[in-house]
């Protein structure tokens, strides 16, 4: 039940079973922000899974977004269009774009869960605003969730009575997902139509939801950009992180953890990652993944997400659910532009030695797919795969016996920064959400993208929500069966049997040898 909209600029007020919600209404998009879904995770509930909130008695303002979660600065965010925005542990809350809340006919949800390596971001960051979704007939959802210690940090080695609390972000999006389907229908949308979709740290947040026990009935399509499985760590790596954490913050209890000003966290957290980034060897020889960079992620515990999350999938967690999933050309450019990078074909081989037992023959591979590439080139091809293709490939892999499973790869090169990304890491965000136009990312994106590709890729996302088939005009985008067919998203879309073969085959032997 809705209050009948005015003209732009109006208020109106949702009665949903939340409670009383008093948004706004402009140019044809309704707004409702920083509507909270679970209580403030703060004092004895901090690091302790989310509370669900009781229907209000009061009429909630959604006028404004809410605080988001306790974050250090990030360059990436700055480089992403990212402004400041104001933050505190009571950050629990999403956002809602309806085309029309009142409207009888139901429309399809999209969900988005932001990336920012599980430590940064936000549901409200103007990148994730929903208007162009819901001019296009989707209600759109942005949430935000628990980020570094306070979401991730697996306190289960310290005392038992946190056991799980390395999955606390996880859960507070699935807390979310619970008040979508309790409360959408009242904003316009369908509750058994939800797309969940995220990048990066969102994405895998996707895939990971994919296997959880606690996420039944609450989508029904997925799309992972540029993240998969591969992110969740073992607990025992979950509790090295802890301690290291922990020695980074000077205390040694969770009494303690419970009491230390957020600042206090926020400075060990800086702390420890400074001491990762720059020395990456390091970190893969003690780890075994460069994705171990990030001391913050979730935990296959065994509780919450399973202990072997492909093989859960490859069970038929997720039986019935499309997926949509790719990755970028040259993700690892980004995260070049952050650590030291390779100078030489004896580093990239040593680096290589970290990741396999059989360097040569990988630097072969590469050499091939990749003929006269500098050796800073050479890592950055061999860490995008390794983090983001070849995990997406093993995905795509496990779920296809159970749903269909559409595979895409972002090749469009941008030419900001001189070049230097390329079609690195987060580029396709600007896409998927019809923005290239925006003045505020032509530091990330140039100032001539290719509209056509955006309103393509768009329009894509949209259909598979709406349909549960994405379609791209003039391209028939077939569902991953036998072949390895895979979508090229360039200035000419167009379908690749298996690219990149050489490379793909070398990691399935290796890791099946």
């Amino acid at each position: 039940m809705i209050d009948a909209p005015g003209p732009d600029d109006a208020e109106l007020v949702v009665v949903a079973p939340a409670g009383r919600i008093r948004g706004r209404w402009g140019d044809g998009v309704a707004r409702f922000a920083g509507i909270r879904y679970a209580m403030a995770p703060t004092a004895e509930r901090r690091f302790l899974p989310p509370v669900p909130v009781h229907p209000a008695e009061a009429e909630m303002d959604a006028r404004h977004f809410g605080t988001v979660c306790p974050q250090n600065p990030s360059l990436m965010d700055a480089l992403f269009g990212g402004e400041s925005e104001q933050w505190d542990e009571d950050c629990l809350h999403l956002n809602v774009w309806s085309p029309q809340p009142s409207q009888p006919a139901l429309l399809p949800v999209m969900v988005w869960i932001h990336g920012g390596a599980f430590e940064m971001g936000s549901g409200s960051s103007p990148l994730y605003h929903g208007e162009s979704f819901a001019r296009d007939g989707v209600v759109f959802v942005s949430i935000n969730y628990r980020l570094g210690s306070l979401g991730f940090l697996e306190l289960g080695g310290l005392d038992s009575g946190f056991a799980g609390s390395g999955n606390a972000g996880l859960l507070d999006q699935v807390e979310a997902l619970r008040w979508v389907r309790d409360n959408i229908e009242c904003f316009g949308g369908d509750p058994r139509n939800v797309t969940v979709f995220g990048e990066s740290a969102g994405a895998m947040s996707v895939s990971l939801l994919l296997t959880m026990p606690a996420t039944s009935g609450l989508f029904s399509k997925a799309i992972a950009q540029s993240g998969a499985l591969a992110s969740a760590r073992p607990v025992q790596q979950a509790h090295a992180d802890a301690a290291e954490f922990m020695e980074h913050l000077g205390i040694s209890t969770v009494e303690e953890l419970q009491q230390a000003p957020v600042e206090k966290l926020l400075g060990a957290h800086a702390a420890l990652s400074v001491s990762r980034m720059t020395d990456p060897e390091r970190v893969i020889a003690r780890f075994g993944s460069p994705l171990s960079f990030l001391a913050f992620r979730p935990v296959a515990d065994g509780r919450q997400v399973p202990l072997e999350p492909e093989a859960a999938l490859r069970d038929g967690s997720a039986a019935g659910i499309p997926v949509v999933l790719g990755t970028n050309l040259d993700e690892w450019k980004l995260f070049a532009m952050m650590a030291p990078a390779a100078d030489s074909r004896d580093s990239v081989l040593q680096r290589l030695s970290l990741l396999t037992g059989d360097p040569e023959g990988a630097l072969v591979a590469y050499d091939q797919e990749h003929p006269g590439a500098s050796p800073a080139d050479l890592e950055s091809a061999v860490l995008t795969d390794y983090v983001f293709r070849i995990p997406a490939g093993e995905m795509a892999d496990a779920q296809r016996a159970h749903a269909p499973v559409w595979q895409y790869r972002f090749d469009w090169a941008s030419p900001a920064l001189g070049g230097l990304l390329g079609a690195a890491h987060a580029i396709e965000i600007p896409f998927v959400f019809d923005m290239v136009e925006d003045h505020r990312l032509h530091v990330l994106v140039g100032a001539e993208a290719p509209v056509e590709l955006a309103k393509a890729m768009h329009g894509a996302w949209v259909e598979f929500a709406r349909s549960g088939r994405p379609s791209v005009e003039g391209v028939e985008w077939s569902a991953r069966g036998d072949d390895r067919s895979v979508l090229i998203l360039g200035p000419e879309p167009a379908m690749q049997e298996d690219p990149q073969g050489l490379t793909r085959r070398f990691w399935a032997d290796w890791t099946s040898s």
